[in-house]
């Protein structure tokens, strides 16, 4: 008898979940695309997530693939490579975040100051350009511009007295040259979204500090700075989300015999093993612990910056 008025509770809300979506047709259909899109290459990929924890056989397909459990996963961690594989990645993400991360702020302020409309238009283009610059045409640029013998860099460095050096291909340099060729690329891209954010800061702050005798300076750190902080927050956050996930591409046709040792990652390591070597349910294994280590580092900094600033992703 007590369960009666439930059941027509939930029907009942069912009932105006339906009426409400049956009166904001238009917007649920401008929305479904969306949808259907992060459902098929998102979440259904989900499902291939169990061969991971299986000894996948392409024969037997997924449901007949016998369980091995956290074999793989074990497999990985004690292997040889794993310290170099984790340290090369730590290396290039953490590298790239604390270079990235400021000097997208940097540009933005700057780029907000520009007094001259058209001049600021002209500086926007020119560092929003190069985030549409393919990945493969960029590491050709880098293998042209930095070639040993008949690369522009070298030949100002002997112009200048010093020697010309293979840049891409020493495992020294080639942090260096991935990172900071990320910052070209992206760092205009990147500092869009502090742009708008500086847009939304009230000119009467601006006014009013300026009566109070604020020089420039003063008036990015005690009002523009306050201001974008949240999604300063924000943006670090998602970032440390992804310290794990460095993109396989770039710097797979970077990598050569010699640099290696430094540019052998994680991604790259799990192209080779699943796709060269077909070993898939080993390179879903590893796949899995990288996410796995993103969702804990997610959360642990999101708390960590809730705590600090009262801004988080929730």
């Amino acid at each position: 008898m007590m369960s009666v008025p439930n059941v027509r509770f939930t029907s009942r809300r069912w009932k105006n979940i339906w009426i409400r979506i049956v009166r904001n047709k238009g917007l649920y259909l401008l929305v479904l695309p969306l949808v259907v899109y992060f459902g098929v290459f998102y979440y259904a990929p989900l499902y291939g997530l169990q061969i991971a924890f299986k000894n996948f056989k392409p024969v037997l397909g997924i449901l007949g693939s016998p369980w091995v459990g956290l074999k793989h996963i074990n497999k990985f961690l004690n292997s040889f490579s794993f310290e170099s594989l984790l340290r090369n990645t730590l290396t290039l993400s953490v590298y790239g975040l604390v270079v990235n991360f400021p000097l997208a702020i940097m540009l933005a302020i700057i780029i907000h100051y520009i007094p001259n409309l058209k001049y600021k238009k002209v500086v926007q283009t020119a560092t929003y350009a190069p985030y549409f610059v393919s990945t493969v045409v960029l590491v050709g640029m880098l293998f042209i511009f930095f070639a040993p013998e008949s690369g522009m860099v070298n030949k100002v460095v002997v112009w200048m007295g010093g020697k010309a050096k293979d840049y891409v291909g020493s495992a020294d340099l080639f942090p260096h040259v991935y990172v900071w060729s990320g910052v070209w690329q992206r760092v205009g891209w990147n500092s869009i979204i502090y742009i708008a954010a500086l847009t939304s800061v009230s000119p009467d702050l601006h006014e009013a500090a300026t009566v109070d005798g604020a020089s420039k300076l003063q008036r990015i750190w005690h009002v523009d700075f306050p201001a974008i902080i949240p999604t300063a927050v924000i943006m670090l956050i998602m970032d440390c989300g992804r310290i794990m996930s460095l993109g396989y591409e770039k710097i797979y046709l970077m990598q050569t015999s010699s640099n290696l040792l430094t540019s052998e990652v994680i991604s790259t390591y799990v192209y080779k093993i699943g796709l060269q070597n077909a070993q898939y349910s080993y390179a879903s294994a590893i796949g899995f612990f990288n996410n796995a280590i993103n969702c804990v580092l997610l959360v642990v900094v999101n708390k960590i910056a809730k705590k600090l600033s009262g801004s988080g992703l929730w």
